[in-house]
C-alpha cells in the first residue's frame, strides 16, 4: 500500500506527479501562479530542476511551464510515496 506525502515542488523528485495542495503566499503570489494554472487541485509533473536553485519545470496538463525556486518552495503537493 502506498502512502501519500506531502513535500513542495521544489523538493519533488524528476518524473514525480502530485496534486497541488496548498499555495504558501498571499494574493500576488497565488494570482500570478493562478495565471499559468498553477493552482490548489490541479495534477503538476515536475519535468526539471536544479538541487537548492535555479528554475523548475513543470508540466500542468498538457503545459511546459518554468517557475522559480523561491515560488516552487511554496507550493505544497501531496505525492504518493512508496
Amino acid at each position: 500500500m502506498k502512502n501519500k506525502e506531502t513535500i513542495s515542488l521544489a523538493r519533488m523528485k524528476q518524473g514525480e506527479t502530485g496534486i497541488i495542495i496548498e499555495i504558501e503566499g498571499g494574493h500576488k503570489l497565488r494570482g500570478r501562479l493562478d495565471v499559468m494554472g498553477i493552482r490548489e487541485g490541479n495534477i503538476v509533473k515536475k519535468v526539471s530542476g536544479q538541487l537548492m536553485r535555479g528554475p523548475v519545470t513543470i508540466m500542468v496538463g498538457s503545459t511546459h511551464t518554468a517557475i522559480g525556486f523561491g515560488m516552487a518552495q511554496k507550493i505544497l503537493v501531496e505525492v504518493e510515496g512508496k
